[in-house]
């Protein structure tokens, strides 16, 4: 199947140009001005008049069918997989958990057998790891081989998925040595819950008081913490999910030391706010961690896009219904599990707040959303860019057309959206996943089991020799 894209705009993150597109099976075949008048010919020509051509989003952060807090994330990997293709994102990364006390290939093929089979788009993943011993630390290795080169530790959740800094550190030491890469949750969870347990007691028992136990001085604590102990392992290091100026700083100051250091945001810290977590128990929609943080965080955030602080925006998608799921921690703002929808709205955010809202250009839009993460996580250049030999993933992207945000319309399988009513410019038209069509004009055109595991590379981009 040969398909031509003629007469877009693509968009990379280096450069804006016209040209048309030929697709040969799963891959970008030729790129050129006016292919046809060259004799090339295609079983399916789009006509891309008037809109981007960009590579298919990258989401390096998911979790679907996540067990927490007693329930399950509400996406399914097909589910999940399936509104992220609606949304212009064509390939996941998501997180495999090792059981405490079991290997990390018990994890790993747990998570295997839920995906296979079932993603509608390319997908990968991360080895959260539960307790580091030496039988986990030679497992690594052997993930590392086979393309599965990250692990995620966390400095939060006591009892649960928290690791000491001894563990952390040896953990580093490891991926200094195998090429691995070290993600990191980084709050003081021991200091949040104390605060936590003090605030329930004092009867703040709503989920606002979620946010004020994890306070933004923990993430900036723990992230200076976790990148002194990555330095001193002289390995890189990656923060998942920031959400503050405080931890922002920290990247910042590290980066500016010449550390290997890397870190990404998301859109509920761009767009939402501590405001968002009042009105009583409605404000359990929006409980995740890191918190949502007062509305005065989002320009440093944005900043720290702008100056490259923050390389990538991922979602920490993992959404869990208002009734039914959320509502576990009425009374108990500690019991609301903790997540957020948003697969789904990742790029049409960033393109209507970024690039139409006069913060980045749409070359940067490209980078954050997904050339970046395709860098950093071993994908390029077969995903994240557009380019002869690179897997077809591309969006035909509308950068006028506006549509509503709204539970009622979007594909995510929950029952409630955080950006409800919101009005975003920007909207994927055609989504080709490896040269298939599986999204056009607002109707699925793919299909279950079509998504392959993509397997990773040790990624030189986030080493310095």
């Amino acid at each position: 199947m040969r398909t031509l894209i003629s007469n877009g705009t693509i968009v990379t993150a280096d450069v804006s140009y016209e040209a048309d597109v030929l697709i040969d099976g799963e891959t970008i075949a030729q790129i050129g001005r006016d292919l046809p008048a060259t004799g090339v010919t295609a079983d399916e020509t789009i006509d891309a008049t008037g809109r981007y051509v960009i590579p298919g989003g990258i989401d390096a952060h998911t979790h679907m069918e996540l067990p927490f807090g007693g329930t399950f994330a509400k996406d399914t990997f097909a589910t999940g997989t399936r509104a992220a293709a609606f949304g212009g994102t064509t390939s996941i990364i998501d997180f495999a958990v090792q059981p405490r006390g079991g290997s990390l290939r018990e994890g790993l093929d747990t998570w295997m057998a839920k995906a296979e089979g079932n993603c509608v788009t390319d997908y990968a993943f991360h080895m959260i790891i539960s307790d580091v011993t030496d039988a986990v630390l030679a497992e690594m290795d052997t993930l590392v081989a086979e393309g599965v080169p990250d692990f995620k530790l966390f400095t939060a959740y006591p009892g649960v998925f928290y690791s000491d800094d001894g563990a952390i550190f040896r953990a580093m030491q490891q991926t200094a040595k195998n090429g691995g890469l070290i993600l990191m949750h980084a709050e003081n969870g021991m200091a949040i819950d104390v605060v936590a347990n003090q605030t329930f007691a004092a009867g703040n028992t709503d989920p606002i008081g979620h946010a004020l136990a994890r306070l933004a001085v923990f993430e900036g604590e723990a992230t200076n913490r976790v990148i002194r102990l990555a330095e001193a392992a002289h390995a890189p290091v990656y923060i998942v999910h920031l959400s503050s100026r405080e931890a922002l700083a920290e990247v910042r100051a590290a980066r500016d030391r010449g550390s290997m250091a890397f870190a990404e945001t998301c859109p509920q810290y761009l767009f939402l706010s501590l405001d968002d977590m009042g009105n009583g128990f409605e404000g359990a929609k929006f409980v995740c961690s890191p918190p949502l943080r007062p509305k005065d965080h989002w320009e440093d955030l944005w900043m720290g896009l702008v100056k490259d602080d923050l390389q990538v925006v991922a979602t920490d998608h993992c959404p869990f219904d208002f009734e039914g799921q959320k509502d576990l921690g009425r009374g108990d703002f500690r019991k609301v599990p903790n997540g957020l929808p948003g697969v789904e709205d990742r790029v049409d955010l960033l393109h209507d707040g970024g690039v139409v809202g006069g913060r980045i250009s749409r070359e940067r839009w490209v980078e954050i959303i997904s050339t970046a993460p395709a860098k950093v996580f071993g994908m390029y250049p077969q995903k994240g860019a557009i380019a002869v030999g690179s897997d077809a993933d591309i969006v035909i992207y509308d950068p006028a057309r506006k549509h509503t945000i709204s539970a009622k319309t979007h594909h995510m399988d929950v029952d409630y959206s955080c950006y409800e009513g919101r009005v975003v410019q920007g909207g994927s038209d055609i989504v080709l996943s490896r040269g298939s069509v599986v999204v056009r004009d607002g109707e699925f055109t793919g299909r279950k089991g079509h998504g392959r595991f993509v397997r990773r590379t040790p990624a030189e981009h986030v080493r310095r020799t």
